[in-house]
């Protein structure tokens, strides 16, 4: 098996890797651990020292990496940038940090001494998608390496210049050898190496399906698991919300990345007496969203990943306007070459319509309508995830106590969009996986909390 680049908007092939052998995998783990028995024993600052070297390459590369991140899974060129700034952001966040996150806890107890320490693990798996294809990698390997691991990483087999290009950067900045390698592997073999001894855990984003397997797999081998799967984020725009203000973030967190984000604005939800001016503002937005040439930095909405990806998305739209969703705008399968899918606004939609019930991945905005903030938390909480939600109220106590109280899910943000930040816990609830990554909670998911007393 090969693993395959093209570039979605020209549906061009760019070039084939050959997959590693199991025995080539194996190897390479086993080089990986010994450099993990060298890397452990480094101080923060020296492990500090060179996340901040992989910082300023990122920055002074970024256009480079733009520009690799469009050829491979089509984004546009002003935030593949972006995403690059963004990786620097993660590394120089716990080259500040790792060390104050991790720093011994004393207890007072009947010994002379007594306290908790933060030991690493050993090597971990990476499992990551193409959507982000740099940060996603980056958010998970600077805490888990400040805290003195190492890692492997299985990257989606559509972007594997950029899996390489993240090994070279680990070079260049000055990190040992074999302390982060890509394994150019299908996840056949992702799922046979989790039963290796120099595995110690596995941090996998992705999708429901492929968390199901890792979990189910790792627990075989009695392996910790992080797992960021899929999202389905409501945003909630109440009575007493600005509503220009509610359609411009509802619409830059539903188009970012195409729509292709596990925590873009997927389901949007809004009391009927705003529905008719929030739909005006809401197409009037999207339509600002016309695809485009990813290499061009005007282009905000490029082609999906790739063909397949764009085709599942027409036949959910497809399925839910011949259920009683009605277009407001877009929907029309583009014809010539390229994963182009246009910008759509679905309204009416209703329970048990694909729209409503299942992941979109990609740039539609569905608008759903309820008659008061009781029944726009309750469709909010009827759904499988609980990633990020949002709530859009000018009365800030409101919109504090639904984001605290009574929204399910990892991330609630009021009046924004949601994001991830390194300064922030990251992660979901229900089928959105469990664990956290980045803030303090983050950097602790991958060490083994020891207790130590002295007597």
């Amino acid at each position: 098996m090969a693993l395959q680049s093209v570039n979605p908007a020209t549906g061009k092939s760019l070039k084939s890797y050959p997959e590693m052998t199991r025995a080539e995998v194996n190897a390479i783990i086993d080089k990986t651990h010994a450099d993990f028995l060298v890397w452990k024993r480094l101080t923060f600052k020296a492990r500090s020292e060179r996340f901040r070297r992989m910082s300023e390459l990122l920055r002074m590369n970024s256009g480079y990496f733009a520009k690799m991140m469009a050829r491979e899974m089509g984004k546009p060129v002003t935030q593949g940038k972006a995403e690059a700034e963004k990786c620097a952001w993660v590394c120089d966040f716990y080259a500040d940090n790792a060390q104050k996150h991790l720093r011994d806890q004393k207890v007072i107890t009947e010994g002379i001494k007594s306290f908790v320490t933060f030991q690493p693990l050993g090597v971990i798996l990476g499992i990551m998608p193409w959507n982000f294809p740099f940060w996603q990698v980056l958010r998970a390997a600077a805490p888990a390496m400040m805290a003195g691991n190492g890692m492997v990483l299985k990257h989606a087999s559509n972007v594997p210049e950029c899996a390489l290009s993240i090994e070279a950067l680990f070079h260049e900045a000055g990190f040992p050898s074999h302390i982060f390698r890509t394994l150019m592997i299908g996840p056949k073999t992702a799922c046979a190496i989790i039963g290796n001894d120099k595995i110690r855990a596995i941090s996998l984003t992705g999708s429901v399906e492929a968390g199901k397997a890792v979990a189910s797999e790792a627990a075989k081998h009695l392996k910790k698991t992080v797992l960021e799967l899929g999202g389905s984020d409501p945003y909630l725009i109440l009575d007493d919300a600005d509503l220009e203000k509610a359609a411009s973030l509802c619409v830059e967190g539903r188009m970012f990345n195409g729509g292709q984000a596990c925590i873009a604005a997927k389901r949007l939800i809004v009391v009927e007496e705003a529905r008719e001016r929030f739909e005006q503002l809401i197409v009037k937005a999207m339509k600002n969203y016309k695809t485009g040439d990813p290499m061009k930095s005007a282009t905000r909405l490029g082609p999906l990943a790739n063909e397949s990806q764009r085709d599942a998305l027409h036949d959910q739209v497809s399925r839910s306007v011949k259920a009683g969703a009605k277009l407001l705008l877009g929907g029309e399968k583009p014809k010539g070459p390229g994963a182009y899918y246009p910008s759509t606004v679905l309204t009416n939609v209703k329970k048990g319509m694909p729209a409503a019930d299942e992941e979109i991945f990609g740039p539609v905005a569905v608008v759903i309508t309820v008659k008061d903030e009781q029944e726009a938390v309750a469709v909010a909480n009827d759904s499988p995830f609980g990633l990020g939600a949002a709530v859009f109220s000018s009365d800030l106590k409101r919109g504090e106590r639904i984001a605290r109280e009574e929204l399910e899910a990892g991330s609630c943000y009021v009046n924004d969009f949601v994001k991830s930040d390194p300064r922030m816990p990251f992660g979901g609830v229900k089928q959105s996986g469990w664990g956290r990554e980045l803030g303090s909670y983050g950097i602790r998911e991958f060490v083994n909390i020891k207790s130590v007393m002295i007597k």
